[in-house]
């Protein structure tokens, strides 16, 4: 089958409280996040939703074209604001930063809702691994676009 990023949308709920793991890609899948300053800019944009108190972040990954977050949804937000925040202020910061007017990100996003017999820092480990699987990178330690309260 062939889903398109409307029908991921089907059947979202936003939960207050909820842990949430939540990809969400680059249009066109363009590397954007092979250049350092880039990436540091969403990773201020994740660590300001969290000042402002939206979302607390678990956890972290930014890849070359993609984003894995993994974070507590907080009572004032709800999901799709939340990602429509992250996305337009990372686009804003990261277009000035690139003088362009580009579309960064792609619509929509795969969002899953951990349940609580689910095992957080399983899923926390595969998301931070990803550079590992992707060959990025042979040791953690040297992939800069990463936390985790855990690890």
């Amino acid at each position: 089958m062939n889903f398109h990023a409307k029908e991921l949308r089907k059947g979202r709920i936003s939960q207050a409280g909820a842990i949430y793991s939540v990809t969400t890609i680059t249009f066109e899948r363009e590397k954007i996040f092979n250049d350092f300053k880039s990436a540091r800019l969403l990773i201020q944009t994740l660590r300001q939703s969290e000042l402002d108190q939206y979302s607390e972040t678990i956890g972290f990954v930014v890849m070359p074209d993609h984003l894995h977050w993994l974070f507590k949804l907080n009572q004032s937000m709800k999901l799709s604001a939340l990602m429509m925040r992250i996305k337009g202020r990372s686009a804003r910061h990261i277009n000035l930063l690139r003088q362009s007017s580009k579309p960064i990100w792609q619509s929509g996003y795969y969002d899953h809702c951990l349940r609580n017999d689910e095992d957080l820092l399983k899923h926390m480990r595969y998301i931070v691994a990803n550079p590992l699987r992707a060959g990025l990178v042979s040791t953690l330690r040297c992939y800069p676009h990463w936390d985790c309260i855990y690890l």
